[in-house]
């Protein structure tokens, strides 16, 4: 095998085409409304964290279970990266007509691009954050929310933070 990438092999290198059945994809008993997406900061150094909350409500009738997903996606990368990468998950029981705040963590690392090794790079990303892929279309209606943030300082390789 000569070809090592990863383009068209994997949710994350698809391109414009869909994966048939894309990670988080299933039916559900109710229906959940996100909001109140919020990145902390929204402008951050090179080799910060990036603190993540989201309200996720129940507004179906039944009590019930949503897979919250996180996925990160670069502007702009100096290397080939991919359409957006799953960062963050959690399974979260919520019981019908009420609410959860909850609270994630982006590392450092997980922004690293492979460029002969692991680095950082400043930029604009964009985070989204919902039950589901980013565009994806499914009967059970879930929404995604997304918020930019930016990485300030100078490119640096990841074992140097």
């Amino acid at each position: 095998m000569e070809n090592y990438t990863m383009e068209g092999r994997t949710y994350r290198y698809y391109g414009q085409e869909a994966p048939l059945y894309p990670f988080g994809y299933g039916l559900s008993y109710t229906t959940f409304r996100y909001r109140d997406l919020v990145l902390s900061p929204p402008v951050l150094p090179i080799c910060a964290n990036l603190s993540v909350s989201v309200v996720l409500e129940n507004t179906g009738l039944r009590d019930s279970e949503e897979v919250v997903q996180l996925y990160l996606r670069w502007e702009h990368s100096s290397v080939p990266a991919p359409r957006w990468q799953l960062v963050a998950f959690r399974r979260v029981a919520v019981l019908a007509g009420r609410e959860a705040k909850l609270s994630f963590q982006v590392l450092a690392e997980q922004r690293a691009v492979w460029a002969q090794e692991w680095r950082l790079e400043p930029g604009t990303f964009t985070l989204f954050a919902g039950g589901q892929q980013p565009g994806q279309k499914t009967r059970a209606p879930s929404e995604v929310l997304s918020a930019r943030f930016s990485v300030t300082g100078a490119a640096r390789p990841l074992r140097g933070c």
